[in-house]
């Protein structure tokens, strides 16, 4: 976590309250300490901070938008901001769940119609693996560009989405749930909806990548895409940690929608199997052995 879905909320909670407004500052406020009473490690910065508040200052955010499982800022100046969560990351308009994980701060001038209050916008991140990175004018599609990230699921036509994860699976022999974890096969997707396409598609997550037929392939592709679609309109998954949280501090939804994923030793939705916990490539896969055989 956050995956896709997770980060694209982020981005469509923050978009209609940043775009338009000047950064007049950036800062990082005064950590807390962990649980063995020592200062919180700063999380990573690229260029650093004086160098990155230099460079953001005065320049308007002229749009936000999803780079697999990165929040881009994209500035006036013709440079971007690239902010990748990785584990417990949040980008946050609202008050955060605790202060002294708030990582970085951005302070925005009033927005030109007036409409929205939110004087900051906020990186928080508990665990302190999330990293910010400020690109250089023409950088951002250098390095995050669709032949660095792999294809995203969403950003493709169904057709085009089908053909590329066809030719991607066609070439490894690894299950398909561990392909679909490979963000050059599909990127956004993690551990938590590749269970999530699978079960909907009906496969076995230990069968070989190219091992599967052309049907089978096309219903896993409309299968990522349908559980990516419906876990956005959820606003993504909120697990038992009570860790992600939209823009505006409210959970994500769609963990009640969650078929097979933690659901370990519940029955199947649809057949009433018990479902399954198997580990592959160090994380788990949750899944039905009788609908997915």
């Amino acid at each position: 976590m956050p995956e896709l879905p997770e980060v694209e909320t982020m981005v469509r909670g923050v978009r209609p309250h940043v775009v338009g407004r000047t950064i007049t500052a950036l800062r990082r406020p005064r950590g807390g300490v962990n649980a063995a009473g020592e200062p919180l490690k700063p999380i990573a910065l690229s260029p650093g901070l004086s160098a990155m508040a230099a460079r953001v200052r005065g320049a308007v955010v002229a749009a936000v938008e999803r780079r697999a499982k990165r929040v881009v800022l994209r500035l006036s100046n013709d440079r971007a901001l690239a902010v990748e969560p990785r584990m417990t990351g949040l980008m946050l308009l609202g008050d955060p769940p605790t202060r002294d994980h708030v990582r970085l701060e951005w302070t925005l001038g009033p927005a030109a119609d007036g409409g929205s209050a939110y004087p900051a916008l906020r990186f928080w991140d508990r665990r302190g693996l999330g990293t910010v990175t400020l690109y250089e004018p023409g950088e951002l599609e250098q390095r995050l560009g669709p032949d660095k990230l792999g294809p995203d699921p969403l950003a493709l036509s169904p057709e085009e989405w089908t053909a590329t994860l066809a030719a991607g699976l066609s070439r490894t022999g690894r299950p398909v749930k561990v392909a679909l974890l490979d963000q050059k096969i599909a990127a956004g997707v993690g551990n938590l909806y590749a269970s999530e396409a699978l079960f909907h598609a009906r496969l076995a997550p230990d069968r070989p990548g190219n091992a599967l037929g052309e049907e089978e392939v096309r219903t896993l592709a409309a299968a990522v895409r349908a559980v990516l679609t419906e876990a956005i309109e959820y606003e993504g998954s909120t697990l038992s940690d009570g860790t992600y949280r939209n823009a505006l501090g409210d959970p994500g939804r769609y963990r009640n929608e969650h078929r097979v994923y933690q659901r370990a030793g519940a029955p199947c939705p649809r057949c009433g199997t018990e479902i399954l916990r198997t580990v592959q490539a160090q994380r788990s896969t949750f899944h039905c052995p009788t609908c997915q055989a």
